[in-house]
Formats: structure tokens, sequence, C-alpha cells
């Protein structure tokens, strides 16, 4: 199953900063996969649920525990 997500996500990834715009569900035997577009690049990748972090955006008030206030 494909979701489109009602409102984008920021996320940490392997190779950066990334917008989540789909998650993709396989069923209970796989994890999540994650469609991002990359900040920098513009790049499509997808990740597993494993691999990625929420940033921190305090546009919309989300605070991850592992992004840090500057």
């Amino acid at each position: 199953m494909i979701i489109q997500l009602a409102q984008i996500l920021p996320l940490d990834t392997p190779k950066g900063k990334a917008w989540a715009h789909f998650l993709i569900d396989y069923g209970t035997e796989h994890n999540l996969q994650w469609v991002c577009f990359m900040v920098d690049t513009g790049e499509c990748w997808t990740w597993d649920n494993r691999d990625i972090k929420l940033e921190m955006n305090l546009t919309m008030h989300i605070r991850s525990q592992y992004a840090k206030v500057s």
C-alpha cells in the first residue's frame, strides 16, 4: 500500500536532509519504506524505517530527541 502523506515530513537520512512525501507499507513482515526527496540534490530515495530520523522543525512544533536546538 502506498500512502501520500497529508503533511510532508522533514527527515535526516544517511545521505542528508530530506522531505518525506510517501510511505510504502508492504505488510507486517517488512519495514516501512519512506519515499523522500533530498533537500540538496532533489534526488528521490526510498529509505527503510530503521534508517531515518525525524528532523526538528519548530514551525510544525516538532522536536525530535535526536535533533539539537542551536
